[in-house]
C-alpha cells in the first residue's frame, strides 16, 4: 500500500476483505447453498475488479520509481519515463473512478414491468412494443428473459407485463442486469399514427414503465402472512376468456401498503403464488430503498429515475424514426433498431451520465 497514500484510505479494507472473500469462495461448504454463493461470488467479482485496479496502479507506480531511479545511471533511462507517467496517471485515474461507490443492487437481476397509460389501444401497443425491446435487448446481452405475468388485448398489446430478467453466472457489478435497466423506470412517450386511426393523424401515448432490482432469497425483506390477502381465480387469456378450468391464478393484496401482485402464466397455484410472492418482495424493498434514499436526499440519476413512474424520460418519434432521451440529451434516427433490441447507445448515455454525476459529487470534477 505504499504508493497509496492518504487518497486511498478505503483501499486497504476492501483488498483485505477481497482476500477473505477469496477464502470463502474457494470454501466448498459455500457452493452447497446456491443463493449465498452467488450473493459471495457477485460481492468477490466487485472486489476483484478494485484489486486489479490497485495491482495495474502498484506496478505502474513501482515501473515509474524503477525508471526514475535507473536515469540517474543510465540517462537512456529517462526516455522510458514519459509513457510510464502516462500509464500512472491512467491506472490512477481508473483506480479513482472504480472506488467511488457503486449502486449494491448493481449486479443483481431485474423485475420490469410495462404498463399502458392513456390512449387505449394504441397505449397498449406501444406497452407491447416496449416489452419486446427489452427482451431483444436481453437476448443480446445473452440475459434470461421469463414472462411472469400479462394482461392481454384484443389488438395484441398489453394493458400490463411483467419480465424477469436474469443475468447467466455471477456478473460483476458494471455487467448486472439491473446496472443497465435501471435507468428505464418513468414514462415514455411515443408519436405515431396509431393502426386504429383512419385519418392518418399522429396521435401521442404512453406506457409506464418501472423496474426493480430481484432480490435474492437471503435478503432481508420479511413478509407477514397477516398483511397479505390472497385470492385465486381462472387464468384469462387474450378478450378475457377463460383459458384454465381451474383456479389456479393468484392475486396477492399486500394490505400495508396497498400494492397488488397477480400472477397467471404458471400451470399451478403454488407456482403463480410463489412468482407472486418474489415480485412482491422486490417491490417492498424497492420501496424501502427509495424511502431511505429520499430521506438521505439521495438524488443520484441511476436511483432516482429507478422509481420515478410519473416522469417522461423518453420519446419515440415514428414518422422521424427518432428516440430522444430527455434526461441525457441523446437523440438518434435509429428508432426501428432500437426497438428491435439496439438499446445499447441510450443506456450507454444515462450510465455515462450517472458516472459523470457521481465523481462530481465526490469532488472529481
Amino acid at each position: 500500500m505504499s504508493h497509496v497514500g492518504t487518497e486511498f484510505a478505503a483501499l486497504e479494507p476492501l483488498l483485505e476483505e477481497y482476500a477473505q472473500v477469496e477464502a470463502q469462495m474457494a470454501d466448498p461448504a459455500l457452493h452447497a447453498d446456491p443463493s449465498r454463493a452467488r450473493s459471495v461470488g457477485r460481492r468477490f467479482a466487485e472486489l476483484g475488479r478494485i484489486n486489479a485496479a490497485y495491482q495495474r496502479y502498484s506496478s505502474a507506480a513501482e515501473d515509474l520509481d524503477a525508471a526514475r531511479e535507473l536515469a540517474q545511471e543510465d540517462p537512456s533511462f529517462a526516455e522510458e519515463i514519459p509513457s510510464l507517467e502516462e500509464e500512472l496517471a491512467q491506472a490512477h485515474s481508473a483506480l479513482r473512478t472504480i472506488l467511488i461507490p457503486r449502486d449494491p443492487d448493481d449486479a443483481c437481476d431485474a423485475i420490469v414491468e410495462v404498463k399502458a397509460g392513456e390512449g387505449g389501444d394504441e397505449s397498449a401497443l406501444f406497452a407491447s412494443d416496449l416489452a419486446r425491446m427489452y427482451a431483444r435487448y436481453a437476448e443480446s446481452k445473452g440475459w434470461s428473459v421469463t414472462e411472469l405475468s400479462a394482461t392481454h388485448t384484443e389488438l395484441g398489446g398489453y394493458k400490463d407485463i411483467t419480465l424477469a430478467i436474469r443475468a447467466k453466472g455471477t456478473p460483476s457489478p458494471e455487467e448486472g442486469v439491473w446496472a443497465h435497466l435501471k435507468y428505464e423506470g418513468g414514462v415514455h412517450r411515443v408519436q405515431r399514427i396509431p393502426v386504429t386511426e383512419s385519418s392518418g393523424r399522429i396521435h401521442t401515448s404512453a406506457a409506464g414503465v418501472f423496474v426493480m432490482p430481484e432480490i435474492d432469497t437471503d435478503d432481508t425483506v420479511v413478509i407477514d402472512p397477516n398483511d397479505l390477502r390472497i385470492d385465486v381465480y381462472r387464468s384469462s387469456g387474450p378478450g378475457g376468456q377463460s383459458v384454465n378450468t381451474t383456479d389456479s391464478a393468484v392475486r396477492i393484496t399486500h394490505l400495508p401498503t396497498g400494492i397488488v401482485v397477480s400472477m397467471q402464466n404458471e400451470k399451478s397455484q403454488l407456482q403463480n403464488k410463489e412468482a407472486a410472492l418474489r415480485v412482491l418482495a422486490s417491490r417492498l424493498a424497492a420501496e424501502a430503498k427509495a424511502k431511505r434514499e429520499a430521506e438521505a436526499s439521495a438524488q443520484r440519476l441511476s436511483q432516482v429515475r429507478t422509481v420515478d413512474r410519473s416522469e417522461r424520460i423518453r420519446t419515440y418519434n415514428f414518422p422521424e424514426n427518432r428516440i430522444a432521451d430527455h434526461r441525457t440529451g441523446f437523440k438518434a434516427h435509429n428508432l426501428d433498431q432500437v426497438l428491435n433490441g439496439a438499446l445499447g447507445p441510450v443506456i450507454a448515455s444515462a450510465i455515462e451520465a450517472d458516472e459523470a454525476a457521481r465523481l462530481a459529487q465526490a469532488g472529481g470534477a
